[in-house]
């Protein structure tokens, strides 16, 4: 990509933001107003990510002046040199090969799949008026939202921005109330069931070598 043409691509931004929202909302499926807030929150993350990506490169504009005192001679407004931890850390292979790039495809992928996985399980579940304790939902409580950070974390990996680092930790504190606002409605409905589910199984984070000695059990 020439310098003329590395941002400003405004319909680019469009594309890309319509495609990921629309892919997260075909696995995350928000009924609730929690969960439209929730995936508002991830839009918003996903818009600002793709307008600094193609759009206007706020952050290199803001730090320029230190990037060209300490990388002079390197153009961060191509797009290549736009993936900063790939410039910063001097790398020479392609940006979007590099080992940050590859581990940031694995997290998003792995995030869709967790998405989609909890989705299926919650769906059957409020059908069924029951509590949904299979599939991710065996090894965490809120899989749904470690989806949704899955994601986010991956495209920080690949293309950091002083807004979405901004973003990123508020998004997380905000799933966590969220989370926390719909175990009390939970409570209510299921009762001394979901407290021992909550006991055995931790809200976010996966106890991996629990996990493995109840299957083995």
């Amino acid at each position: 990509m020439t310098e003329e043409s590395a941002y400003g691509l405004w319909s680019l931004v469009v594309i890309n933001s319509l495609v990921f929202i629309i892919f997260a909302f075909s696995f995350a499926k928000p009924q609730t107003k929690r969960d439209w807030r929730s995936f508002s929150a991830f839009s918003a993350f996903i818009v600002a990510l793709f307008v600094e990506m193609y759009g206007f490169p706020l952050t290199i504009y803001l730090l320029s002046g230190w990037l060209v005192r300490m990388y002079p001679g390197v153009d961060f407004f191509s797009h290549d040199n736009g993936h900063l931890l790939h410039t910063l850390l001097g790398w020479k292979m392609n940006a979007h090969f590099d080992p940050l790039h590859i581990l940031s495809n694995i997290l998003i992928l792995c995030g869709f799949i967790v998405l989609s996985a909890a989705w299926k399980v919650l769906y059957e579940a409020q059908r069924s008026g029951t509590l949904a304790t299979t599939g991710p939902y065996a090894h965490v409580r809120h899989p749904q939202y470690d989806g949704f950070i899955l994601i986010m974390l991956g495209f920080l990996l690949q293309w950091p921005t002083l807004i979405t680092l901004v973003m990123f930790p508020i998004l997380v504190f905000m799933y966590v109330r969220l989370a926390r606002h719909e175990e009390n409605g939970v409570l209510s409905e299921f009762g001394e069931k979901y407290r021992r589910y909550m006991l055995s199984t931790p809200a976010f984070v996966p106890r991996l070598g629990a996990s493995w000695r109840s299957r083995e059990a």
